[in-house]
């Protein structure tokens, strides 16, 4: 363990048989047709990589950059789009790939966005739920896990850029979100 992690909240075996569950899930729900997952970057990356290979009908992967937090702990609520994607999106299966979902403004917002576009649909698939810190019904259509009101990192989630590359999630000791860096 990360000498700045106080403790493991979801293991990295959880998180793996979570994540080929979920994509089955996916491939049941959309068998028979194409999805476009839309990663928002940078924490759900790494989720999205994960979740693709589980995945067993066509999809593409396609990423979003947005920011919402800056250099706090806690969602601005303010969304600010720093990469669109790429790929057209009218017509087709869209899941948003979120990392975490805990206030619902930035995965409420892009979802909305995003079925402007005229999508045939548009899903949210969220590694964490954080119902505890919400300010608008947000709609998750798959759900990784439900987590108590604690910042978290690891597994694509950051502090200040640092701890996405954890293989699970965890909370970090009071003493490194004093300092802001790892040891």
């Amino acid at each position: 363990m990360h000498p700045d992690i106080q403790r493991v909240l979801i293991s990295e075996v959880r998180i793996r048989r979570r994540v080929a569950e979920l994509g089955r899930e996916i491939s049941t729900v959309h068998a028979g047709h194409e999805a476009l997952l839309i990663a928002v970057l940078r924490g759900a990356a790494i989720f999205a990589a994960d979740l693709i290979r589980h995945i067993e009908i066509p999809t593409v992967l396609d990423f979003m950059a947005i920011s919402s937090y800056g250099d706090s702990t806690r969602s601005s609520g303010v969304v600010q789009i720093l990469k669109d994607v790429e790929e057209s999106i009218a017509g087709r299966r869209v899941i948003l790939v979120e990392d975490i979902v805990d206030t619902g403004l930035t995965s409420t917002y892009l979802a909305r966005l995003l079925a402007e576009r005229q999508p045939e649909r548009v899903e949210v698939c969220a590694l964490l739920d954080k119902p505890a810190r919400r300010r608008t019904e947000a709609r998750l259509d798959y759900r990784g896990f439900t987590i108590p009101d604690e910042y978290v990192v690891g597994y694509g989630l950051d502090y200040r850029q640092r701890y996405r590359g954890l293989p699970y999630v965890g909370t970090l000791k009071p003493e490194a979100l004093k300092r802001g860096t790892s040891a």
